[in-house]
C-alpha cells in the first residue's frame, strides 16, 4: 500500500511538471539549467515565413522563454510581456520601473526576471499578478576610467557595451542570478527569501549555469567561479586575463554552458576556455586575435558553436581538444547574440540586423532573415566592401569623446540590431531586435 502511494505521489508530480513545463519548452536562458543552447525538436531550415510580430517600440535586449504556448519576454520600457504564442496576441504586461535586459525563467507556475530598477521578480504565469519580489544592493553596468581609450582620460565611465543584466536560472526551487551590486544571490523560488550571497569584486551580469549541484559564473573582476549551489561556497575559481589602462579586454559578459563535466565560456580578453567543471583547470583555450566573445556557446554532440564579436566570425570547434573544425565570416558588425541550435540547424544573428540559419552537416547558409530596419539603414554603417562604418555611426566625429561613443552605439542599432539570441519551440523560431519588435519566424511548408 505505501508503495502505491508513493507511485500515485510520483505520478501526480511528474503530471505537474508536464503541465508547467512540455519537452520541447524553452523556459529559461540558454534553455535549461545547464544552458546548452540546445532545443528540442528541429527548428525551421528557412526563416521565409513571419508567422507574427509583436512590437513594444523600443530596445529589445531579452531573449524570450517560451512555456505552455506562451512567449515571455521583457522590453526597455520596463515591461515583462506574455504573448500568445499562435497568434502573436498580448495576454498580459507587468510593469516595473526600469528598463528589463534580462531574460526570464519560467518554473513552477511563476515567471522570474531581473530589472534594472534592482529587482528580482516573479509573478503569476497566467496572470502576470505579482507573487514576491527581492532588491538588490542597486543594478548598475561595469565602471572604468578611459574606458575603450575614450575621453575624459580620467572619467569613470559606465560600459557602453554592458547591454545585459543576469539572466536568472532555477534549480530545485531555488533561483539563482547575478547583479551589479556584485554579488551572486540564491532565493528561494516560491517566497523570494534570500538562502545565500556570494560576494565577486565587481559586476556579475553573466547568466549562470547549474550543473551537479555547482553555480557557474563568470564576472567582471575578470574571474569564473563554481559555487556550491545549496551553500553558495566557493569551490574555485580560474583568472582571465587583465586590461588596466582602457578597460577594453577585460571581464566575462558570456555566460557558460557546462556539458559533461566541462565548462565552455567566452571572455572579453578574446577567449573562449574550456574549463574542468570539478577541479577549474583550464582545458583549452582559443584566442579571437583581440575579438571579443560575448556570446554564450551552444554544445551539442561533441562540438561548441559560438562567434566572436568585432571579429564577426561564426565557429564549429571540437569540445575536446578546442580544434576550430569550421568558420565563417558573415556580417560586418558584432556577434553579441548566442547561437541556438535545434535539430540539424544553428541559427546565429549580429548587430547587422540579420539573423542566419545554417545547416550543420553541410555548414551552408539555408536563409537569411533581416530586419526592415537592416534594409533601410545597413548602407549607413556598412561600406561597400562589406567593412564596418564605425566613422559614420561615429557622425564622423575627429575626438574619440565617450558621449559620441554612446550615441554611435544607437545609431548602429537603428540597423535592427540583434543582441538578445535565437529559440526555437515546435519549429518556430523567436528572436528580438533592437528595432523593437519581436519575431516569430518559420519555415513555409511548415505553416
Amino acid at each position: 500500500m505505501k508503495k502505491l502511494s508513493n507511485l500515485i505521489v510520483i505520478c501526480a508530480a511528474v503530471i505537474l511538471v508536464c503541465v508547467d513545463v512540455s519537452a520541447q519548452d524553452a523556459w529559461m536562458f540558454r534553455g535549461n539549467p545547464a544552458h546548452t543552447g540546445v532545443y528540442a525538436g528541429p527548428g525551421p531550415r528557412n526563416l521565409d515565413s513571419l508567422k507574427w510580430k509583436f512590437s513594444t517600440g523600443v530596445y529589445m535586449i531579452s531573449t524570450p522563454a517560451v512555456v505552455n504556448n506562451t512567449v515571455y519576454i521583457g522590453s526597455t520600457d520596463g515591461r515583462l510581456y506574455a504573448i500568445d504564442a499562435e497568434t502573436g496576441k498580448q495576454k498580459w504586461a507587468f510593469k516595473t520601473a526600469a528598463r528589463i535586459a534580462s531574460s526570464p525563467a519560467v518554473s513552477g507556475g511563476l515567471v522570474y526576471f531581473l530589472s534594472y530598477d534592482d529587482t528580482m521578480y516573479a509573478v503569476d504565469a497566467l496572470t502576470g499578478a505579482a507573487r514576491w519580489k527581492f532588491a538588490t544592493q542597486g543594478e548598475h553596468r561595469y565602471t572604468a576610467t578611459h574606458l575603450h581609450g575614450t575621453l575624459p582620460k580620467h572619467e569613470a565611465m559606465p560600459d557602453m557595451y554592458d547591454t545585459y543584466l543576469s539572466s536568472p536560472a532555477v534549480w530545485k526551487g531555488i533561483v539563482y542570478f547575478g547583479s551589479g551590486d556584485g554579488n551572486v544571490y540564491a532565493l528561494d523560488a516560491k517566497t523570494g527569501k534570500l538562502k545565500w550571497k556570494f560576494k565577486t569584486g565587481d559586476v556579475v551580469h553573466s547568466s549562470p549555469a547549474i550543473y551537479n549541484s555547482t553555480v557557474y559564473i563568470g564576472g567582471w573582476d575578470t574571474y569564473f567561479y563554481a559555487l556550491d549551489a545549496v551553500n553558495g561556497r566557493l569551490k574555485w575559481k580560474f583568472k582571465t586575463g587583465d586590461d588596466p589602462e582602457i578597460h577594453n579586454q577585460i571581464g566575462i559578459q558570456s555566460s557558460p554552458a557546462v556539458v559533461d563535466g566541462v565548462v565552455y565560456f567566452g571572455c572579453r580578453d578574446n577567449h573562449l576556455y574550456a574549463v574542468d567543471a570539478g577541479t577549474g583547470k583550464e582545458k583549452w583555450s582559443i584566442s579571437n586575435n583581440g575579438a571579443w566573445v560575448i556570446t554564450s556557446p551552444a554544445v551539442i554532440n561533441g562540438k561548441v558553436y559560438y562567434a566572436n564579436a568585432d571579429g564577426t566570425t561564426f565557429f564549429e570547434v571540437d569540445a575536446e581538444t578546442g580544434k576550430i573544425l569550421y568558420s565563417m565570416k558573415k556580417g560586418s558588425w558584432y556577434f553579441f547574440s548566442s547561437p541556438a541550435v535545434a535539430g540539424n540547424m544553428v541559427y546565429t544573428a549580429n548587430w547587422d540586423g540579420r539573423l542566419f540559419s545554417i545547416d550543420l552537416s553541410t555548414h551552408q547558409v539555408t536563409s537569411i532573415f533581416q530586419t526592415e530596419a537592416s534594409r533601410k539603414n545597413i548602407s549607413k554603417y556598412v561600406k561597400p566592401d562589406n567593412t564596418r562604418n564605425f566613422g559614420a555611426a561615429l557622425e564622423n566625429g575627429k575626438e574619440y569623446f565617450y558621449d559620441l561613443h554612446v550615441r554611435a552605439l544607437g545609431n548602429i542599432w537603428t540597423m535592427g540590431s540583434f543582441l538578445a539570441s535565437p529559440v526555437v519551440v515546435n519549429n518556430v523560431l523567436y528572436i528580438a531586435s533592437m528595432d523593437g519588435n519581436l519575431y516569430a519566424l518559420t519555415d513555409k511548408s511548415h505553416k
